[in-house]
């Protein structure tokens, strides 16, 4: 079971406070933006005065901007950027010093950092591709205060911004092993496993999970 003292920050509509509450947890809703770093650094500080620490940091963020690079502005590059890795390392610097022995931090990537399988991908893998090198130099320098740091790179999964039953659906289920997309569950059953006590030893490190879309 993930600790109590959890935030993702940002990312896609979650459960609400009410039903996380219901559940016998703490609950915390900070409205952030994630390409304002005050905003972020002041979300982190609210919810570790409110919940008196964090254990884990989901970095969650993500936004799917496909372009040929001779028609992407320099702007919408930087807000690629700004999103995926900027924020991250906003996030991560912000919330270590709120962070007990055993803290984790887990970033969400995709698999389309390490294979750009159509064009108009460059700011996209891109960023999401520093996702994997932030997380590794992460891990060495955060071991020595019982921190882990690992990363999870998603493949086509059901979600509002790439529906399963989506236009160009058929055309990425035919491009993994198994035929199939994942589901948001899959993803947030792997961030608990690895925040967990079974994933107290794996850092550094980048786990697909993307239907053998990569193999």
């Amino acid at each position: 079971m993930l600790p109590l003292r959890t935030i993702l920050l940002p990312g896609p509509p979650r459960p609400s406070r009410d039903s996380m509450e219901a559940s016998g947890r703490r609950a915390l809703a900070v409205r952030a933006n994630s390409i304002v770093p005050s905003e972020i650094e002041s979300a982190i500080s609210e919810a570790a005065d409110a919940l008196g620490g964090i254990d884990i940091l989901v970095n969650n963020a993500g936004i799917f901007k496909v372009m040929p690079i001779d028609e992407m502005s320099l702007d919408l590059f930087n807000e690629t950027v700004m999103v995926h890795l900027t924020a991250a390392f906003v996030a991560t610097k912000s919330v270590i010093n709120h962070m007990p022995e055993g803290g984790r931090i887990i970033s969400i990537g995709s698999n389309l950092a390490f294979r750009a399988s159509f064009p108009g991908l460059t700011a996209y893998s891109a960023s999401k591709a520093a996702i994997s090198g932030f997380t590794h130099a992460l891990a060495r320098d955060l071991g020595p205060r019982g921190i882990t740091a690992v990363a999870i790179h998603p493949g086509s999964t059901d979600t509002d911004m790439n529906p399963a039953n989506g236009p160009a659906a058929d055309g990425q289920r035919a491009a993994t092993a198994t035929g199939r997309y994942g589901t948001p569950d899959e993803v947030a059953d792997l961030v608990a496993f690895l925040a967990g006590p079974t994933g107290r030893s794996v850092t550094g490190v980048d786990w697909l999970l993307d239907n053998g879309a990569n193999a």
